[in-house]
């Protein structure tokens, strides 16, 4: 029988380490002591380098991952967070499929998997390769032991005991027959809405472009909709976001802008276009990229009705009511993606 030979307590020290690497590659502080100069410096040309492999890792993108992640990775809030769960004395195989739409996407599984006593067979999305290979490479200079669980597989999949997958409707349908006869959690593709009441001030539309326009409106937590009054000024919105113009200078996001811009001109459907983003009023949740649903109400129960018709397809909502305008993209370790708890899911298996 295999004991666990990894105490959580070693986890979290080995984690809080990363934590203060990746807040110091984000923030631009000197490297901290615990970290070598040629790590650092491979790190370093590892972030400049990753838009080269995939245009949409802009460095400020993947500092800003770092931001957020580096935040959950210090001893008290872990220790806060995994003393509610259990941690495995026989440790299982957990398969993870990771997206590969944001950098880390997949981290907090990741984390997950590892705090819970389980061991991660981690299968990378080719537009994300690179960076978890790195903070493993980190990792386990902290935590040796950790080694002999964290396993990156190239080919198939196998060995597992369960599985956490992330992907496409269309994936979801597929691996919902691979893994039927092992537990799993699958999550397919959702996105996130904002609810507007009128009296927004100018600084909170223009934190509402955070979350609109983060990593460029490629991840379920970005807003895809707004739901706006019938009498919204969609100018105070327009004029809000205008320091996001420069989005448009950014290659892959200005071709799709010029692509929805002539597909909208040329089907002769209404849009409005501040010049980087446009606006089409639709009840869809699910916009192309660079383009913004916009849903206009009379009476907010015609909202509250929405939300509840299409909360399985809803990540999250900003708003007076909801999350704070700026915060989509800054979720907390209880967070979990899709309103499902993972650490739960992985205690089955304690």
């Amino acid at each position: 029988m295999y004991f666990c030979t990894v105490e959580r307590s070693q986890i979290i020290s080995a984690f809080a380490a990363l934590g203060s690497i990746l807040d110091a590659l984000a923030t631009g502080k000197n490297r901290p002591q615990i970290i070598t100069q040629s790590e650092w410096e491979a790190f370093e040309n590892l972030i400049e380098k990753e838009q080269h492999f995939n245009g949409w890792f802009t460095k400020e993108a993947i500092q800003n991952v770092f931001v957020e992640i580096s935040s959950w990775l210090n001893a008290p809030t872990l220790e806060e967070w995994l003393s509610a769960y259990p941690y495995a004395n026989q440790p299982q195989n957990v398969a993870l499929i990771l997206p590969g739409n944001l950098p880390l996407v997949g981290f907090h599984d990741f984390l997950c998997v590892l705090c819970s006593g389980h061991k991660p067979l981690v299968k990378l999305s080719s537009e994300d390769a690179r960076l978890l290979p790195a903070i493993v490479q980190i990792l386990t200079s902290f935590e040796p032991q950790l080694k002999e669980r964290i396993t990156i597989v190239s080919g198939k999949l196998q060995g597992f005991d369960a599985v956490i997958a992330t992907g496409s409707d269309n994936s979801m349908l597929h691996f919902k027959q691979y893994f039927a006869n092992c537990p799993h959690l699958l999550r397919g593709h959702r996105t996130s809405i904002a609810v507007l009441n009128g009296s927004e001030t100018p600084e909170e539309l223009t934190a509402l472009g955070q979350d609109i326009f983060q990593y460029f409106g490629r991840g379920c937590r970005n807003v895809t909709q707004l739901w706006i009054p019938e009498n919204f000024e969609l100018n105070r919105f327009f004029e809000a976001i205008l320091p996001y113009a420069e989005v448009i200078n950014h290659k892959k996001y200005g071709n799709n802008y010029d692509y929805n811009k002539a597909v909208h001109l040329m089907n002769q459907v209404p849009i409005l276009d501040n010049n980087f983003v446009l606006l089409k009023e639709s009840n869809d949740l699910h916009s192309p990229l660079s383009v913004l649903h916009y849903q206009r109400y009379n009476d907010h129960n015609e909202v509250l009705t929405f939300l509840e018709e299409n909360q399985q397809q809803i990540q999250c909502i900003v708003g007076h009511d909801y999350l704070p305008f700026g915060s989509a993209q800054c979720p907390q370790l209880t967070d979990y993606a899709d309103g499902i708890d993972t650490m739960q899911f992985l205690g089955n298996f304690a």
